[in-house]
């Protein structure tokens, strides 16, 4: 990353950093769901492609008390796949806003005997989706979480999305959430991680997001190096061409149309060309976000407003 800090003085126009600011469907698709009216978000998901309907669909486990509404129109339509699964999201990210973001050793027993719970509650929801629908991916999508959050182990991990992959072979979010399995923070190994992003990407269909995943393996590395480390990483020729290579084939490749996925996978590389202080590459990405942030990877700063402001600025007038 650049060496000089940024002051900490907010920038005049501050970026969008939510996902209900950069796409506006979604937060349509929130409001309405907070008035308890699924037949009402049903016909917003519709009006959606079906790769922004599977995007969207994730954003409703964000809305607070979400759960009454899918419980209660499970009580008209009890076998409904969607409705469960949705229910089951909705438990898993109860659960880990109990559990929180920080490391195993900072998690209380009881906040653990919680996080457990919820998502005992998912799984057993989502083994009935899958029995009763084997083919429905967004169950196969949810367990990948659920095999994570209950430490179900690697090779559990893969079994799923194998299954998953057999019916979604080049599903961004299902890849997203193998590589935090394959990560050393969850027992996994960085050959393993940097293995598996490459594949993801090298076998993606030219011009999909997937190429991002590379971009994310190398942030998960540079995050768990040490300070002296970790600029001499990312600032490497080696991980500078890997990202090259991933970009060319992914957002930068000529067959790329945006969508729902295109901001994060943008902001992805934007953030990891940055942290090794490759401001003409950050700046191909930053130009065509704009203003549109992202939670993740961005969060993995210190103050990501001000730190997505400023180098921002700084790569676009350098690159």
């Amino acid at each position: 990353m650049p060496r000089k800090r940024p002051s900490a003085a907010p920038p005049p126009v501050p970026p969008l950093f939510t996902t209900e600011e950069t796409h506006p469907e979604i937060a349509s698709m929130q409001a309405v769901a907070a008035t308890e009216d699924w037949a009402a978000v049903a016909a917003l998901l519709e009006e959606l492609s079906p790769v922004d309907r599977d995007f969207a669909l994730r954003y409703l486990s964000d809305v607070e008390g979400v759960e009454g509404l899918l419980e209660r129109a499970l009580e008209d339509d009890p076998r409904d796949p969607l409705l469960r699964t949705l229910l089951a999201e909705r438990y898993v990210h109860i659960g880990w806003g109990i559990r929180s973001r920080y490391r195993a050793e900072h998690v209380s027993r009881e906040q653990f005997a919680q996080f457990h719970d919820w998502l005992r509650r998912a799984e057993q929801i989502l083994l009935e989706v899958c029995a009763e629908h084997p083919t429905f991916v967004l169950a196969w999508d949810v367990r990948l979480t659920t095999a994570r959050g209950l430490e179900l182990g690697h090779s559990e991990a893969r079994r799923r999305y194998g299954r998953l992959a057999s019916l979604d072979p080049h599903s961004y979010v299902a890849q997203k959430a193998l590589l935090q399995q394959l990560c050393p923070k969850w027992s996994g190994s960085w050959e393993d991680a940097h293995g598996f992003a490459t594949e993801c990407a090298e076998s993606a269909p030219a011009g999909a997001p997937n190429g991002a995943v590379v971009a994310l393996a190398h942030i998960e590395h540079w995050l768990e190096l040490d300070p002296p480390e970790k600029e001499r990483y990312m600032a490497s020729a080696a991980v500078r061409d890997d990202l090259r290579r991933a970009a060319a084939r992914s957002v930068r490749h000529p067959e790329h149309r945006e969508d729902f996925h295109s901001v994060g996978a943008h902001n992805a590389f934007a953030l990891a060309f940055l942290l090794g202080d490759h401001a003409e590459d950050a700046a191909a990405h930053l130009r065509v976000i704009g203003n549109r942030a992202s939670g993740a990877p961005w969060d993995y700063v210190d103050d990501p407003v001000t730190y997505f402001s400023y180098f921002r600025d700084a790569a676009l007038a350098a690159g």
